[in-house]
């Protein structure tokens, strides 16, 4: 069973406070009346135990006295870790003391037995944290998985990791983190509608503190990617397909969740407010081909029809890696799974990312001379098993080696550590190879190269002085007032009206509305469990009698209201589906960012790239094939709401994540209010009047599918944008305000005309 660890603090006069667990072994070493942790526990004092000393110094001494095997644990990231863990076919049996959690009877803040196995076995010391019960149960975990690491040999802490935690969407795998009691910011995308890199810089250094207040010293974030492909899944989470834009709000991300200041410095701007962020993912993921991504095997390759991929490179090279704050850059870096197909202008290899010797060693490592820790993505180095499922292994261009040869491959084009990965067998078994290959000097020094960066980002957030964590601060600092309202004045900033014709908004405050049913189509979820179909009010439902009359009955409204969701389903998200494969065609399918049924008549009449081991042809072309969004009646509920409105307005409420059709609906629709999710009470306080409407469009929307399919999916603002019935072009900076059209300082700063 579980139980408290038991902590002991000693303060440094002028120096760090050092806190370690009572049954770690760690002692404390006097010199010069200073205090320091013997985290060797042999009574020396070592210099990667001297705080007085630089990161590089101590990451170097330290990485010197570690085995290869040692090294190989600091090399592994782990998969999801929840709290409490559960068992599922991704992420294997969970057990507590061998039962599962919910019989075991162990505290919620427990460590599984596959946590501590692979903290004491594998030497895991970079843990992915994925939803969480509660403030004080992460705390107590963390300072559980602490005390144990502590107490192993050189007692190196863990460095906890997440993805992005301050959305309001939790049902994707890169985001599961999201709505579990910080603060609530916009998705990327979002902030990226505010057109403001101080309100983004702003969000860095309140959500840091509320991650350091959790135990996470790593941010897999930014999501830089350049969403030059419309149809791409992932485009809520970039800062959308203008390079200027997206640089700018990176480098202010970054500055924001790295800088620590005053006190809480240690070096060169960095110290124990700091997060370490992963920008992701090199060299851009925005244009896979049809808009299909590359976590399936189906989207496995990037195309550049434009030659374009200089652009993309720009959010990394003029933003996370040229920050304004005293880091100067990101700690870290993500490549894709992509192929990043026929741009390896030295090998002519068409191999994914996190395995390519021009991308990563000649370009990353090479050209633009990045000297942190890169990552892979997770799961990489495991064998493809399908196309179309999110878990599956992504060794492309790889698959005929082992395991432990994709392994040896990453490193030697410069890659440091294996998303996904916690067993350290395969990283010692490509150790092998190398010394049979490169002998074992070479490979020894290779592993340390790797060991000084990793271990450098662990010793910058002072995480060797103190890991623990006191529940009663955290809780005080995680969803604080002053956070909560900051990310509720930038969800405000995010909301875009992209129509108010006969200025019908805003409504009056007590006005009769009628608000329709949602349409709730079945499908699954990211882990696979089925999701039922369903009618019901909109999330939010008895919070919009807080401001208006809500009736039931149209005939007696004043205005209507619809909530809808941007067209969506399944397999278009993929772009592939099982049965057309069954059926005798390829599997492929288009993407639709349509309501109604869409046949691909301008498609490609054959694909740019192809071919798979899975499959016996290169040709992924989907022309002239048809899709059924699972979603139409959303589309139906405007349309029946007109109607049956009549003459009275009707608003559109849209819940977007990114480009959509909007021809389909906005003749019938009075007022559109664009929405990337957030909560609906600004969403409210908009549409009655609190606040004045300020959002820009960060994206371009396309007049027709026609425009969608004739982009180049490594091109920007390549698409013919809609004009609504107004006589407005929602184009690139696109937005209203009570005035009309607006056309200010942000608008004049990163307009079209202003990038040629």
């Amino acid at each position: 069973m579980e139980k408290n660890v038991s902590l002991i603090c000693e303060k440094n006069t002028n120096g760090p406070k050092l806190v370690y667990s009572e049954d770690s072994g760690v002692k404390i070493i006097e010199r010069e009346g200073l205090k320091f942790k013997n985290l060797a526990k042999d009574g020396q004092l070592h210099p990667y135990e001297d705080w007085r000393l630089t990161s590089q110094k101590r990451a170097e001494d330290l990485a010197a006295r570690l085995s290869i095997d040692q090294i190989a644990g600091l090399m592994l990231y782990s998969k999801h870790q929840f709290i409490p863990n559960y068992s599922s076919p991704y992420f294997g049996e969970v057990t507590y003391g061998g039962k599962e959690f919910q019989d075991s009877g162990y505290p919620k803040y427990s460590l599984s037995d596959q946590q501590k196995e692979f903290i004491m076995k594998d030497g895991v010391r970079h843990v992915l944290v994925g939803s969480v019960s509660g403030v004080a149960d992460v705390v107590k975990w963390n300072n559980n998985i602490q005390a144990l690491a502590e107490a192993q040999p050189f007692g190196i802490p863990v460095n906890n990791c997440s993805d992005p935690r301050h959305g309001i969407d939790a049902s994707a795998e890169f985001s599961v983190g999201a709505g579990g009691g910080t603060s609530q910011w916009p998705e990327n995308i979002g902030l990226a509608a505010t057109f403001d890199p101080e309100l983004v810089k702003e969000f860095g250094e309140m959500a840091s503190k509320e991650y350091r207040a959790l135990g996470l010293t790593t941010s897999l974030s930014p999501q830089c990617d350049l969403a030059t492909e419309p149809r791409w899944f992932r485009f809520p989470g970039t800062f959308g397909e203008d390079a200027k834009l997206s640089s700018d709000l990176t480098r202010a991300y970054c500055d924001g969740f790295q800088t620590s200041e005053g006190e809480a410095e240690i070096e060169d701007g960095w110290g124990r407010d700091s997060v370490n962020t992963m920008v992701k993912h090199w060299p851009g993921g925005g244009c896979g081909e049809g808009g299909r991504d590359a976590h399936f095997g189906c989207g496995k390759y990037s195309v550049f029809p434009g030659g374009n991929f200089e652009y993309h490179l720009k959010p990394f090279l003029e933003g996370a890696f040229e920050l304004e704050g005293k880091t100067k850059k990101a700690s870290s870096v993500m490549p894709y799974y992509t192929v990043t197909y026929n741009q390896d202008a030295i090998h002519g290899e068409n191999i994914g990312s996190g395995f390519s010797e021009y991308l990563i060693k000649d370009l990353l490592r090479g050209k633009y001379g990045y000297d942190e820790v890169i990552c892979t993505d997770w799961n990489i180095v495991f064998d493809q098993t399908d196309l179309d499922t999110i878990f599956s292994g992504k060794c492309w261009g790889v698959e005929q080696l082992s395991i432990a040869e994709r392994c040896l491959k990453i490193l030697m084009v410069g890659v440091d550590q294996f998303g996904g990965l916690s067993e350290k067998e395969p990283v010692m078994a490509a150790y092998e190879l190398g010394v049979q290959k490169y002998g074992e000097d070479f490979m020894r020094d290779r592993f340390e190269q790797s060991a000084v960066r990793i271990l450098r980002n662990i010793f910058r957030t002072g995480l060797f002085e103190n890991p623990y964590l006191v529940p009663e601060e955290s809780e005080t600092i995680v969803g604080n007032k002053k956070y909560v309202e900051a990310g509720y004045e930038a969800q405000k900033k995010s909301l875009i009206m992209l129509k108010n014709a006969g200025n019908i908004l805003p409504l009056k405050k007590r006005q009769k509305v009628y608000v329709p049913k949602q349409y709730i189509p079945s499908g699954f979820d990211w882990e696979g469990n089925p999701v039922p179909e369903k009618w019901e009010y909109p999330a939010g439902y008895d919070t919009i009698k807080q401001y208006f009359d809500v009736t039931e009955n149209p005939q007696e409204a004043d205005a209507a209201i619809c909530f809808i969701k941007m067209p969506g389903i399944t397999t278009m998200m993929r772009g592939y589906d099982c049965k057309d494969k069954e059926n005798g065609g390829n599997g492929y399918v288009p993407i639709s960012l349509q309501y109604r049924p869409y046949t691909a008549e301008y498609a490609r009449t054959h694909s740019i790239a192809g071919g798979d081991p899975l499959e016996d042809f290169t040709d992924r072309s989907y022309f002239r094939k048809t899709v059924y969004t699972n979603n139409e009646k959303d589309l139906d509920t405007v349309l029946d709401t007109k109607k049956a409105m009549g003459d009275k307005p009707v608003i559109v409420v849209i819940y977007a994540a990114g480009p959509m059709i909007v021809s389909e609906f906005e003749p019938y629709a009075d007022g559109i209010i664009y929405n990337f999710s957030n909560t609906i009470v600004p969403v409210l306080d908009l549409v009655s009047g609190q606040f004045e409407p300020s959002g820009l469009l960060p994206i371009q929307m396309p007049k027709n599918m026609r425009t969608v399919e004739e982009q180049f999916e490594d091109v920007p603002f390549d698409m013919e944008c809609y004009v609504d019935s107004e006589g407005n072009t929602y184009d690139y900076t696109f937005g209203m305000n009570w005035s009309g059209v607006i056309h200010d300082e942000r608008v004049r700063r990163y307009m079209q005309s202003n990038r040629k």
